[in-house]
């Protein structure tokens, strides 16, 4: 094997474990984000509702929606989201109604319930990123270089999943 053909093996398989660390610290900030929102409705002595849910309220925030356009934006997957859905009209959080056009479509809003849980995730957000910035963990520069490198992994696998499969 020639010296270019072990640096660049090496330089792949360096690639190979960075990008798994990335997949693998995207996946637990997912789950620490979800731990964060649990904690918080905890203290606040929420706890009819989960984080999914809370994190569902805070996505669809002042729009009206359908579970199949929360799943279009990439939010939720379709089982998922009906599930949470469900629970959310029942437990008062969200009105439903059936849509004029396509009855078999039903789209949702928040309740004044749902825009209270709504409000404390936003508020929770606002804390962490204040303290993100004031605490010197993240700049805008950086923040905004971390949300380009995302798009860019995001879009990559769009494609693969559009063009290859």
């Amino acid at each position: 094997m020639s010296i270019q053909s072990r640096i660049a093996s090496a330089a792949n398989r360096n690639f190979m474990a960075q990008y798994l660390e990335a997949l693998s610290l995207v996946e637990r900030l997912h789950r620490l984000l979800l731990d964060v929102i649990k904690d918080e409705f905890e203290r606040l002595g929420i706890l009819e509702i989960n984080a999914v849910q809370a994190l569902l309220l805070f996505n669809v925030g002042e729009n009206e929606v359908t579970a199949g356009e929360l799943k279009t934006r990439g939010y939720y997957q379709g089982s998922n989201v009906s599930y949470n859905l469900k629970k959310l009209v029942d437990a008062g959080y969200m009105h439903h109604q059936r849509c004029e056009i396509d009855r078999r479509s039903v789209r949702v809003r928040l309740t004044e319930k749902g825009r209270r849980v709504q409000q404390i995730v936003e508020e929770l957000f606002v804390r962490h990123a204040d303290g993100l910035e004031s605490r010197a963990v993240l700049d805008l520069n950086g923040i905004e270089e971390i949300n380009s490198a995302l798009r860019r992994v995001e879009r990559y696998w769009s494609d693969q999943i559009r063009y290859i499969y």
